[in-house]
């Protein structure tokens, strides 16, 4: 794809003007101002820092992507996504599971071939674009069952986050069947969904680092 290619993909934008998703758009306020309310408590360990600025510059991606619609800024909204997937991933291996930072950046990088694997199963299920999301919550049910018994507090926390990962998901797969009926479409509501989830998941390891004693980390 060029990176001036200009992408048509949600109900709200009806030509390609800067403000053609006006809702979409600003509804990236609310991972700014999840990454704001978070931070008190993240700013506590480095991983956390990194989590929230992360979450702050996923609304930049977002906004830019929902205002410019290219290429460029398709890939401005996705690398934020992605990077903070991986940040959270390495920080469970090592903070929730213990392993040394070797180890927890290799197991990390299995979230590749687990994506691939699971995200084609998804799209036979009709999630369309969404199935490259849905390996996510998929991964957290099952991180969140291997820490019921090391850490049930931190368990239950990132089973909720899944919960809400999966509701978003199903909110961004209704916007294209539900344009005939929702001018608006239902993205923003996958903005503000993600937001809350994402700024829990922060709250969930920052909470978990408090009570382990790991604050430095």
């Amino acid at each position: 794809m060029a990176w001036s290619t200009q992408i048509d993909s949600y109900c709200e934008r009806v030509d390609f003007t800067f403000w053609s998703e006006p809702v979409n758009a600003l509804t990236n306020a609310a991972f700014l101002i999840a990454a704001l309310y978070v931070w008190p408590l993240a700013k506590a360990t480095p991983m956390g820092r990194a989590l929230a600025v992360i979450l702050f510059v996923i609304g930049l991606g977002s906004f830019a992507f929902h205002t410019f619609a290219t290429g460029w800024a398709s890939l401005a909204d996705v690398l934020p996504i992605v990077a903070f997937i991986l940040t959270y991933i390495f920080a469970a291996n090592r903070d929730y599971f213990g392993l040394s930072t070797g180890r927890a950046v290799l197991v990390t990088l299995l979230f590749f071939p687990f994506a691939a694997a699971t995200a084609p199963l998804f799209a036979q299920l009709g999630l369309g674009s969404s199935a490259a999301y849905a390996p996510v919550p998929l991964l957290i049910f099952i991180y969140a069952y291997l820490l019921k018994a090391r850490a049930p507090e931190t368990a239950r926390g990132m089973a909720v986050g899944a919960v809400i990962l999966c509701i978003s998901i199903a909110l961004r797969m209704a916007d294209a069947p539900l344009c005939g009926r929702l001018p608006l479409g239902t993205h923003f509501a996958w903005h503000i969904l993600n937001a809350l989830m994402l700024a829990h998941m922060i709250r969930v390891y920052s909470r978990h680092m408090l009570e382990a004693g790991g604050m430095t980390r």
